[in-house]
């Protein structure tokens, strides 16, 4: 029944979005994974214009299939029930993650939070890479639990070999997600008192991420002669949160006004007339992303003031954006995310003793938080922890609920 709700809430969500947007997607990334895809069911070279490592395959290829079964132009309707159902996984993955961690009744509370929690329901509505990743990411989670737990040694090689496959497929959706692993193979080390079975696991987690990620670094070296580990857009991702006109928000603009500043430096030191090379693309990234570390080191006062910004825009209690500002929006968003935020510190705080499988519920915040006071914020990158946290706050509910009803029990005992 909460899957059928999550499913059907989803949908709706999504039928209601694209009736309001005339056929079109809402928002720019959406147009350059649909163009991937398009790309890859035809069997044409991966690329948008001449990019060719402008976005990591994985979201594409699973859009992909949406033009073998409806043909060259589907309707975006496809691609939003795709969301739903994805979104629908990442309820299953939270059940999952909650009877893991506390007992089934947490799983299904924390399904149930999940069905319905508007900044779930909008992931799941939306054709970005977030609808894709959010699964994949709680999946490497329960693996890397699983992993954790498991009694014998070949067992937990397995499981975290697994979790590592996992984790590079989350990072060939999204690919911010690269660095995880070894984030939290470093805070484990500093906080977990079980470090050489933490490591252990951990190394066995890191060598599944390279092996799911080889393919694609070999493919990058083919084309540019040079290691890139996710994509050639990191520079402008990076120039969009650190420059001089930088407020916090996405402003890409920016970044195409240093593009078309590079690209008529190139054209008149080398001739380069239209176009990009893979190797003019490898070194249009690495412009881009020296000029906004060149800013950074100039202006270090500012940059602290914007890792302020853009870590009160992540965890703001209301969208940023004015097109979000309705009232009824932002009530929505209110009277959700802060109790369940308030329920999943109580949780992280009462099984910060339990160890490691608790600790990497709430260290996807951790790291996106982080990641996100460097580059651009919005709410939307809380999203994908989000899940992991409810998880949490189910699992203190639960247990207070327990505890509630025992006291409830022992008192008419006594009486």
């Amino acid at each position: 029944m909460v899957l059928l709700v999550a499913l059907a809430l989803r949908l709706a969500a999504g039928w209601v979005w694209q009736s309001r947007l005339d056929g079109h997607f809402g928002f720019g990334d959406s147009d350059s994974y649909w163009a991937l895809a398009r790309a890859i069911a035809a069997g044409e070279p991966y690329g948008v214009g001449e990019g060719r490592a402008f976005r990591t395959p994985g979201y594409p290829l699973l859009l992909a299939p949406i033009f073998l079964l409806a043909g060259d132009e589907p309707s975006v309707m496809w691609a939003r029930a795709e969301s739903a159902l994805l979104g629908t996984l990442s309820v299953v993955a939270v059940w999952w993650l909650g009877r893991a961690l506390f007992d089934v009744r947490a799983g299904l509370v924390a399904a149930s939070i999940a069905a319905v929690y508007p900044g779930a329901i909008a992931i799941g509505a939306l054709v970005l890479s977030e609808a894709a990743f959010c699964p994949l990411m709680l999946l490497n989670l329960i693996l890397w639990t699983a992993a954790w737990h498991a009694r014998s040694g070949r067992h937990a090689a397995v499981l975290a070999g697994s979790a590592g496959l996992v984790a590079g497929a989350a990072t060939l959706v999204r690919p911010s997600w690269l660095l995880f692993v070894p984030f939290a193979i470093v805070v484990g080390l500093a906080a977990e008192r079980q470090r050489a079975r933490h490591l252990g696991v951990g190394a066995m987690v890191l060598a599944g991420l390279v092996a799911a990620m080889l393919p694609w670094w070999v493919r990058n070296a083919r084309l540019t002669g040079r290691f890139v580990p996710t994509t050639l857009q990191v520079g402008a991702s990076l120039y969009d949160g650190l420059n001089a006109r930088a407020t916090g928000a996405s402003n890409m603009a920016w970044s195409d006004e240093a593009t078309a500043r590079f690209l008529r430096c190139e054209r008149a030191s080398s001739g380069v007339t239209d176009g990009a090379s893979a190797s003019l693309e490898y070194r249009l990234d690495r412009q881009l992303r020296a000029e906004s570390l060149a800013w950074a080191r100039a202006h270090p006062g500012r940059v602290a003031r914007l890792a302020a910004i853009k870590f009160a825009r992540v965890w703001n209690f209301w969208p940023n954006e004015a097109a979000f500002s309705a009232w009824p929006i932002r009530l929505a968003v209110f009277l959700t995310y802060v109790p369940v935020m308030v329920l999943a510190i109580m949780g992280a705080w009462a099984t910060i003793h339990r160890g490691w499988p608790y600790v990497l519920c709430w260290l996807p915040a951790v790291y996106f938080t982080a990641l996100h006071m460097v580059f651009v914020s919005s709410i939307r990158y809380r999203q994908p922890p989000m899940l992991a946290l409810i998880v949490l706050a189910a699992g203190w509910v639960v247990a207070r609920w327990g505890r509630s009803e025992e006291g409830s029990a022992w008192c008419c005992v006594e009486s």
